[in-house]
């Protein structure tokens, strides 16, 4: 099995899949921008195994378009979600078909359409069920490494529990959001549990690499996250929002060279232009490659590319205007408006 988990220096830092943000377009933007860095790892969104295994041709088609990618995107990691172990084969050996590089089973959303499939996070309630479809994984794509998403518990933190079984069906890789279902991402990511984690990895003596993930804010938080845990690596998900060069910002590096950072002494920030571009280069690409068989459903990402002063989370973001333009842009019904309206804004500036 070529394994590139154990290849990556540690700490490493990987993309986070979620769902409807980190498809193809994002990703391509995310790899261009996080240069000369970028992620150690990128992750599709998840994407069905009962739906690639049942779907009508029309309807498997639109799937195949959640698992394009490019070469800049390496190691990309196909993630999937299903209770059903031949299903998870079958998707698997697809993804080996398709040249990933490592196979990801999620067993850790929250979403009530996945829970009532008995997967996502109701895995956590059925460890063996969990352990037949990492097993069932492995014999589809015999040659990818198989990693698990998941959470500290369902209404409750089993970690305890729950890590163990995880770790006795010998997943490449581990990443642990440190929040319960219950919690989903109303209260502060319980770090502490993660550094347990490494603890009890190595109470048992696998190999197996633990991943933290919640509340990271940029790679000097996920690097500090990584000291004081022991984590082997530290994923990013919300974070990236309106930031597809986060992975190349970071104090005391050379990450991010050739962008028109508005500082080198804080976390870097392209300038207004640059930005805005970009947001505008996004939408090109998301109806370039998406457009087909998906609205033009980025209206999230103008949100986080073009945010207001004082915003939670955004401080040094904002700038005059930026609330109108905003909600000009969620308007825009094509890639050609939201070019239009970013220039015409640039122009009076």
């Amino acid at each position: 099995m070529q394994n590139f988990w154990d290849t990556l220096p540690k700490p490493f830092f990987c993309l986070a899949p979620l769902a409807n943000v980190t498809d193809a377009a994002f990703r391509r933007i995310i790899a261009k921008y996080s240069k000369p860095a970028g992620p150690a790892v990128m992750c599709t969104e998840f994407v069905s195994a009962d739906g690639l295994a049942l779907a009508p041709e029309e309807g498997r088609q639109k799937l195949l378009c959640d698992l394009l990618y490019t070469e800049a995107e390496r190691p990309i990691v196909a993630q999937f979600f299903t209770a059903s172990p031949s299903h998870m084969e079958k998707a698997a050996a697809l993804a080996a078909d398709l040249g990933f590089d490592g196979v990801d089973i999620n067993m850790g959303c929250p979403d009530r359409v996945v829970e009532k499939q008995g997967a996502g996070a109701k895995l956590i309630l059925n460890p063996q069920l969990a352990q037949e479809l990492i097993a069932a994984a492995k014999r589809g794509a015999p040659t990818l490494p198989v990693s698990v998403k998941t959470r500290l518990g369902y209404n409750k933190d089993v970690l305890e529990e729950w890590l163990p079984a995880l770790l006795a069906a010998e997943p490449a890789a581990i990443a642990i959001h440190a929040r319960t279902r219950k919690e989903m991402s109303k209260v502060p990511a319980h770090w502490e549990r993660v550094k347990r984690a490494v603890e009890i990895r190595d109470e048992v003596g696998s190999k197996t690499q633990i991943i933290g993930n919640g509340d990271v804010h940029d790679l000097d938080d996920a690097r500090t996250k990584a000291a004081e845990t022991g984590a082997d690596g530290i994923m990013l998900g919300r974070a990236i929002f309106g930031r597809p060069w986060l992975f190349s910002s970071g104090k005391g590096s050379r990450a991010g060279v050739g962008l028109p950072f508005i500082s080198p002494e804080r976390e870097p920030f392209p300038e207004l232009g640059f930005r805005l571009r970009v947001l505008v280069e996004h939408a090109k690409l998301y109806e370039e490659l998406l457009g087909d068989v998906k609205s033009f459903a980025i209206t999230k990402h103008f949100k986080a590319y073009v945010a207001s002063p004082g915003e939670p989370g955004r401080p040094r973001d904002g700038f005059p205007g930026a609330k109108e333009l905003r909600i000009a842009l969620m308007e825009a019904n094509n890639a050609k408006e939201v070019e239009t309206m970013v220039e015409q804004f640039l122009a009076v500036r």
